[in-house]
């Protein structure tokens, strides 16, 4: 007569149980997900004049794009000039260390850059930088 009995143990005690190890692969995709630092870009392309003192900035959470053609691109949209400072200060109170970087093409109004500069100013934001390529 055959033992069923100590068969099935067998079985079980060969089989290999992963689920603490899928627990912990879980656990570092997770971290690395909420420590990853994502680049933020303004949408466009944008030919800055160049500088000879360029300085790196770390942390810009805010980009301001303004294109050739003076149209003002925040986050990937265009938008109008007149809602500049409502759409910094909503960007600025999720991220208060933030800082505000105009990218501003070279064949863009000067005009546009100050409307931009001064609507940043008056949505609380001072630390403000202007985008320029290295010499």
């Amino acid at each position: 007569m055959r033992n069923y009995f100590s068969s099935n143990t067998e079985d079980e005690e060969s089989s290999i149980d992963i689920t603490p190890m899928l627990d912990v692969v879980f656990i570092m995709l997770i971290f690395f997900i909420v420590t990853a630092t994502f680049v933020k870009e303004s949408g466009i392309d944008v030919d800055k004049p160049s500088a000879s003192t360029v300085v790196v900035q770390e942390k810009a959470s805010i980009l301001v794009a303004i294109d050739a053609e003076s149209n003002v691109w925040i986050n990937r949209r265009q938008v109008d000039i007149r809602s500049v400072r409502s759409i910094v200060e909503r960007l600025h109170a999720e991220n208060p260390k933030g800082k505000l970087v105009i990218q501003a093409d070279r064949e863009s109004i000067n005009d546009t850059l100050v409307q931009v500069m001064d609507a940043s100013r008056q949505a609380g934001v001072y630390d403000i930088a202007l985008a320029a390529d290295a010499n």
